[in-house]
């Protein structure tokens, strides 16, 4: 893996030893993968200058089968170019891409993409729009209309899928854009700041409904976010990038699953690991 504050510019393997509080070794060694990007760049041409710009260089990266892992770092450091790699909606100017053992194309059936926004389908109700994987893989309408308001009702909107999106809040939307990402079953989730539009109650409910779900069926999950303390709350390792998209910080969160959302920000341990990653934040 790689050392805390040293570039990815190169391929890594062995163990990663870090600094300080965020003392931590992440072996990789044997595990069984479900996502890796191998010495991918990715470069546009600068209108004004007419040179190439690296959105990311020579960057690696693992997420094993099972594994929640959160990208964290300023805007523009190519965390969202991460995601839309592995989903396959932006191909890498160079390097490698596994998903789930194939291409990110012939994985998509087995991916699950949430956006920072809801994205939902304005004419469609709350629970058609959960449907919408669901009708995509031939599910049975009966079926299909089962499993999106039990979804539904696991994220507090019980009684809510005949409403149209015009008629439901920016959180409600938000948890129904949740409930269809869930619905199919993905084994690899891609998560773009999920809750960041949420009100701060609204945030904790949902974060916490979110875990919940993820605990009981542990799918592969890659997470974006600006929030180090939502990072360390729900995410098994941490990697933080730097502008090119170079890896500043690898680390295993210490905290074991299933964990109480309420209590834990409020422990020492918490506060001192979102305090040093903070002070890594550049």
């Amino acid at each position: 893996m790689i050392e805390v504050g040293t570039p990815a510019t190169e391929p890594h393997s062995g163990t990663m030893r870090a600094a300080g509080a965020l003392d931590e070794v992440v072996s990789d060694n044997g595990r069984e993968v479900a996502a890796t990007l191998k010495r991918v760049s990715v470069a546009f041409v600068d209108p004004k200058t007419k040179r190439s710009k690296f959105v990311l260089q020579n960057f690696d990266f693992e997420c094993g089968r099972g594994e929640f892992v959160v990208l964290v770092g300023r805007s523009g450091c190519g965390k969202t170019t991460v995601l839309n790699i592995l989903s396959g909606l932006l191909t890498p100017t160079s390097g490698s891409v596994e998903v789930l053992g194939k291409s990110p194309r012939e994985a998509r059936r087995q991916i699950g993409y949430m956006f920072a926004r809801d994205a939902l389908m304005p004419w469609r109700r709350a629970g058609k729009n959960v449907e919408l994987p669901l009708e995509r893989d031939g599910v049975d309408p009966g079926e299909r209309q089962r499993r999106a308001e039990e979804m539904l009702a696991r994220l507090g909107l019980e009684g809510k899928s005949s409403l149209y999106p015009w008629q439901l809040s920016q959180g409600m939307r938000q948890r129904v854009a949740l409930a269809r990402t869930w619905v199919s079953g993905p084994e690899l989730l891609l998560m773009d700041e999920p809750f960041a539009a949420l009100d701060a109650q609204t945030k904790i409910e949902a974060r916490a409904e979110f875990l919940k779900i993820w605990e009981e069926r542990r799918r592969s999950v890659v997470f974006v976010t600006h929030d180090l303390g939502e990072a360390l709350l729900l995410g098994d390792r941490i990697v933080m990038l730097a502008t090119g998209g170079k890896e500043l910080v690898n680390l295993k969160v210490p905290f074991q699953h299933p964990r109480d959302v309420s209590e834990l920000p409020f422990t020492k341990e918490f506060r001192e690991l979102e305090h040093d990653l903070s002070q890594k934040l550049v």
